[in-house]
């Protein structure tokens, strides 16, 4: 599965999650909006009733009043109930709506209160017109509580009324509550899942494709070295490819480099072989001239003694660039690196390579682990050429070094002819030279060793140098495992 199918899935989970927690909460804040109506609404009815019950009872007092003083005073009360109560029932009966059990009750309070009504207008008709009407009522109804016991009906149809609205606003109530409890356990599990399947999910990716990555960093870094491997992977997504590009780029180097190698073996071989059947004639040549010179010396003219001595000379030059050309193609041997003791190693240099009329000067050289031979060539040619280009009176040879970090910097002075600046460069290639080419001992190729091993090695090398005023090369070697 490709890496950005992955990703997408990982993201379409988490909108899936997102999607069902808003979905979840949706329909429970729609019950909570649902039963936060009804016990506001359950609370206008209790309201009414409360309010309808009260202005009933008021009704009743006043009525008692009047039939205990006559005050007609005591009928406001009465009369005002007589407007306002119709109008609590048509209220409430819009609040209650279609409930048919309060309904019912709300029909029978109706009932029983105009019932009562009648009862009443007419005990105050005949208190105010007929003492003898008012009496025979008085003994055939409200001695025997006729009154009294509606109002105990309504009383009771208004508790029972009251009764079934608190219960349906305790079970509304408790269904906000639960509804609001589980809108907050899932809105927090939803939560949960999708920041878990989001760093699950993150991880994962982010972890495969470090690891992936890593392990081509390796495998990168292995070549580098020279360790030529390939990565195992076996997905099929966008970094698979940079995989098999990785593995066919590290068989190809392999083969590019076991070629080369054959290909240095077969030039190193032939470079023993050509040098081999070179020096041989160059020999026969020098001899065959020593010859001339010992058998026919008295028979040969002085401008032919003169010829014949520059034919030796040229001989012993041309075996020189012969081994030159040798060692410069043993410059990619390579040795195992040691610790060198650099002090001990240019003393031992200067002690073969100087001669003793010259001025010695060897401070702080330190202890580096590096391959021997190549740190040794290095000084050898550098030395070797500070003495060639010495000063003729008070030669003078100074080799020092700093440590920047863990690098080394290296520096080889003498006092000597100098060096143009136009050729600071050219010294370095092969065979380039500022002597003569028929003086034996400078062969043009120990500089240019010098500056293939310290490119082979990564560092640098620079000539500080004005005719006259002697020459400074100055080389960077680094410590390959630090002390």
């Amino acid at each position: 599965m490709k890496l950005s199918t992955q990703i997408l899935l990982a993201f379409t989970l988490i909108i899936l999650l997102s999607i069902a927690d808003s979905y979840t909460n949706y329909r429970l804040s729609n019950k909570v909006r649902l039963n936060s109506q009804f016990l506001s609404k359950s609370e206008s009815i209790i309201r009414n009733s409360n309010k309808t019950h009260r202005a009933i009872l008021e009704m009743q007092s006043g009525i008692r009043g009047y039939l205990l003083t006559n005050d007609t005073a005591f009928l406001k009360a009465y009369y005002s109930g007589i407007h306002k109560v119709p109008i609590f029932f048509k209220e409430q009966e819009m609040l209650i709506g279609r409930n048919n059990k309060q309904r019912s009750i709300l029909d029978s309070i109706h009932l029983l209160h105009n019932e009562w009504l009648d009862y009443t207008s007419e005990l105050i008709m005949a208190r105010s017109e007929n003492p003898q009407s008012y009496q025979n009522l008085f003994d055939t109804k409200l001695k025997k509580h006729v009154g009294k016991n509606i109002n105990d009906a309504i009383t009771l149809k208004f508790k029972r009324f009251d009764k079934i609205e608190y219960k349906t606003r305790k079970h509304h109530s408790d269904m906000l509550l639960h509804s609001l409890s589980k809108t907050r356990t899932y809105s927090l599990i939803f939560l949960s899942l999708t920041i878990f399947v989001g760093l699950c999910s993150t991880i994962y990716i982010v972890v495969m494709i470090t690891n992936r990555i890593n392990s081509m960093v390796r495998v990168a870094d292995t070549i580098s070295k020279g360790t030529f491997t390939t990565v195992e992977d076996f997905r099929n997504d966008e970094l698979s490819a940079l995989a098999t590009s990785l593995n066919i780029m590290s068989r190809r180097l392999e083969k590019n480099i076991q070629e080369l190698e054959s290909k240095n073996a077969e030039l190193n071989k032939f470079a023993y072989v050509v040098s081999h059947d070179l020096k041989a004639p160059l020999r026969g040549i020098y001899n065959v001239i020593s010859w001339i010179e010992e058998d026919l010396s008295e028979e040969l003219s002085p401008a032919l003694k003169n010829y014949l001595s520059i034919i030796p000379k040229r001989t012993q030059r041309m075996e020189a660039l012969i081994n030159g050309l040798l060692d410069y193609a043993r410059i990619n041997r390579k040795t195992p690196p040691e610790l060198v003791d650099t002090n001990a190693l240019a003393h031992e240099i200067t002690q073969s390579i100087v001669p003793r009329e010259f001025k010695l000067e060897i401070t702080n050289l330190p202890e580096i682990f590096t391959e021997r031979l190549k740190l040794e060539q290095v000084f050898s040619n550098l030395i070797s050429n500070a003495v060639k280009y010495s000063n003729a009176e008070n030669p003078r040879i100074e080799i020092k070094c700093e440590k920047i970090m863990n690098v080394f910097e290296f520096s080889v002075k003498d006092n000597g002819i100098g060096i143009d600046p136009e050729y600071h460069q050219k010294i370095f290639e092969i065979f380039q030279t500022l002597r003569e080419k028929n003086e034996m001992e400078s062969t043009g190729v120990g500089l240019a060793i010098v500056k293939k091993i310290i490119d082979d090695q990564g560092e640098t090398i620079y000539v500080e140098s004005k005719p006259g005023e002697g020459t400074q090369f100055t080389f960077t070697w680094r410590n390959n495992r630090i002390i």
